[in-house]
């Protein structure tokens, strides 16, 4: 090493970057990494595979019952999944980490791609190549006429394509062609829908709720839609306070469903009357037809046929004579027959026990399976047909504290079995009972099958981005459909005279910028169409 050598080094000593510098680097660095196609790609790809376990796990927001069971049946497997809030996947912080992140990503792909399509479309088509020898597709072509005439000519037969003519420095006249610039903006047109979807979907999320009501088939008063407490079951995006709700009251006049001969439903369907906007002040109820996918869609609510099975109606006549009848579903069991359960706690009538205590200890509960049409084996109960033809059931009747009134929720398909198990609540009977049969407790309470109502499972769905989810569905659609079909061509053409001077050389150059299939033969065509019929000197 020279002295000269050493004095270089000495004097250019390696630049250290600041903290500063390296964390603006990072940032930077992060942000290229975040916002390049592939990555979206990628987190497109996770936010599919974070929905699976939507599908195959049961959610706390559809039916919390499940989810309780499926832990309760998992002591140690469940709780772990439940942290990890694998039973409300969509609401989950690792779900909502991946689609902001994919939003980002987009808009960070997406923004320079319109702004470069922006310039494009304000940028005259590249000159033409020196050498056509080069492009995958050229010809030559020997025509009578001046150069001026042949673009002339050649412009004439490239209408949809953008044309710049120039004349280069040794007297050639060139002509620059391009088509297919709606292909990108097709391309644009559908990522920006895909983000206008994914936004709105959010916004339907975060403004829009879900509430389910069991209502019997009776014709009966029905329910109304101005407050959460009204449904069996509500769910509200993050900013619904439940307080200003679409008013909306529905009420079933009947239910109907049709089964095939081996039991297969063919079509389920209910007669409905509701009242919204003007009608509510006035009292005027308006008739509609419930069907499966055919909602009723009013005021900005979707009201669904979401379910359907029976409530079986029970009259319980105490020993004073005074009576109770009431009627409540019962959860199908068996989705093929309905073979369904149930319970049904009945309070006994004030005055008739001397104080509250003597009171709860009276109460009678009804726990059973409902056939609608009924099949015994022996004593066993069960359903042949899912259709009411012949309806029965098979109840225990328990006398007891039944938990009305304490206050606390309880399941209104079965009963506590802690409680039977600590003597609160005690067996009197069971029985098989068809319509119109009685039982008689040892107190001389008769419990009474009065047969069963069907009912109706409603769901109100309120969106106020469901236009919108329509909107950017369909121009994402068309966006695809546009950078699928359009083509992205490039054509070149140089006029020269010969050396007579006499006649016009025509060199013409193709290239495609995309779909490189079938562009040979459109390119013969391509240049057949501009020349008309003409001789061509050499390929």
């Amino acid at each position: 090493m020279t002295a000269d050598t050493e004095e270089r080094t000495e004097a250019s000593p390696p630049h250290k970057q600041s903290m500063l510098g390296r964390g603006v680097a990072l940032v930077r660095n992060t942000w290229r990494g975040l916002t390049s196609m592939r990555t979206a790609l990628v987190l497109l790809f996770l936010l599919a595979f974070a929905a699976v376990p939507g599908a195959l796990v049961p959610q706390r927001s559809l039916n919390a019952g499940k989810v309780d069971q499926y832990i309760a049946d998992r002591p140690t497997l469940g709780p772990i999944m439940d942290k990890f809030e694998l039973f409300d996947v969509f609401g989950s912080f690792w779900f909502t980490a991946i689609y902001a992140l994919l939003f980002v990503s987009l808009i960070g792909c997406i923004l320079p791609r319109c702004i470069e399509h922006a310039k494009q479309l304000r940028t005259k088509p590249v000159r033409a190549p020196r050498n056509f020898s080069r492009l995958p597709h050229h010809s030559r072509y020997d025509v009578d006429g001046t150069p001026e005439e042949i673009a002339a000519q050649v412009r004439s037969q490239l209408r949809g394509w953008r044309v710049a003519q120039r004349t280069e420095d040794g007297g050639a006249v060139t002509l620059s062609a391009e088509k297919g610039y709606v292909r990108e903006l097709g391309n644009l047109v559908f990522h920006l829908s895909l983000v206008g979807l994914l936004a709105a979907i959010a916004m339907g999320k975060l403004l829009g709720y879900e509430g389910n009501r069991i209502v019997i088939a009776d014709d009966g008063p029905g329910f109304c839609t101005s407050t959460p407490a009204n449904y069996d079951s509500f769910r509200a995006g993050n900013l619904v306070d439940g307080t200003d709700l679409e008013p909306l009251c529905v009420r079933v006049k009947d239910f109907t469903a049709d089964y095939l001969d081996n039991g297969q439903a063919e079509m389920f369907t209910s007669n409905i009357e509701y009242q919204a906007g003007d009608d509510l002040t006035n009292n005027v109820w308006r008739d509609d037809q419930l069907q499966v996918n055919h909602p009723l869609r009013v005021a900005g609510d979707r009201v669904y046929l979401q379910g359907h099975g029976y409530a079986p109606t029970f009259t319980v006549t105490f020993p004073n004579g005074e009576t109770r009848t009431d009627t409540i579903q019962w959860q199908p069991t068996d989705a093929t027959t309905f073979l369904s359960s149930g319970v049904l706690r009945v309070d006994p009538p004030g005055g008739l026990y001397p104080d509250a205590l003597e009171r709860r200890k009276n109460q009678i509960a009804i726990e059973g399976l409902f056939a609608p049409t009924a099949s015994f084996h022996g004593s066993l109960l069960s359903s042949s047909f899912p259709a009411m033809n012949d309806p029965a059931v098979a109840i225990d009747i328990y006398k007891g504290d039944t938990g009305l009134d304490t206050g606390l929720p309880q399941s209104i398909f079965s009963l506590d079995q802690e409680m039977v198990a600590q003597g609160r609540l005690v067996k009197q009977d069971r029985v098989n009972l068809m319509p119109g049969e009685s039982a008689t407790l040892s107190d001389g309470t008769v419990v009474t099958f009065d047969g069963a109502k069907e009912f109706v499972n409603l769901q109100v769905s309120h969106d106020p981005a469901q236009t919108w989810v329509l909107v950017f569905a369909l121009t994402m659609m068309g966006g695809l459909l546009v950078s699928l079909v359009i083509k992205r061509r490039r054509i070149w053409v140089r006029l020269t005279t010969d050396a007579q001077a006499r006649r016009t050389v025509v060199d013409l150059g193709g290239l495609a910028r995309t779909d490189q299939a079938g562009w040979g033969e459109e390119f013969d065509r391509l240049c057949t169409r501009l020349l008309g019929d003409t001789s061509k000197q050499e390929n």
